[in-house]
């Protein structure tokens, strides 16, 4: 059994990551609405820069561009970086479609 929780986890590590700049507001319980930085984001989940105190396992929502409102699961903390996991993977139309908006400016 952890055996297969490792190689999913690896998998979604695997998953395609693209750069990203973008900021949007996250809501927890726990730190409120706070500003957060994503710079890069895949099907799967995303990750931040500026994190501003989320703990593995916390839950936080958010709204992005063309997917709507999503929760997403912190699932590492390193210094101010943060990996988060969305509650369900992004659609493939969807996620092109988010890319075109949030990706880094000049691509």
């Amino acid at each position: 059994m952890a055996q297969a929780l490792q190689d999913s986890d690896l998998d979604l590590r695997r998953a395609a990551r693209h750069r990203a700049d973008h900021k949007v507001i996250a809501e927890s319980r726990t730190h409120g609405d706070r500003n957060i930085h994503i710079v890069n984001v895949s099907a799967h989940g995303f990750m931040i820069d500026n994190n501003p105190g989320y703990e593995r396992g916390e839950r936080v929502e958010l709204r992005l561009p063309i997917i709507g409102r999503i929760e997403a699961l912190v699932i590492w903390t390193v210094e101010n970086r943060a990996g988060f996991q969305f509650e369900r993977v992004l659609r493939l139309p969807d996620f092109l479609a988010l890319l075109d908006v949030i990706g880094p400016k000049g691509r």
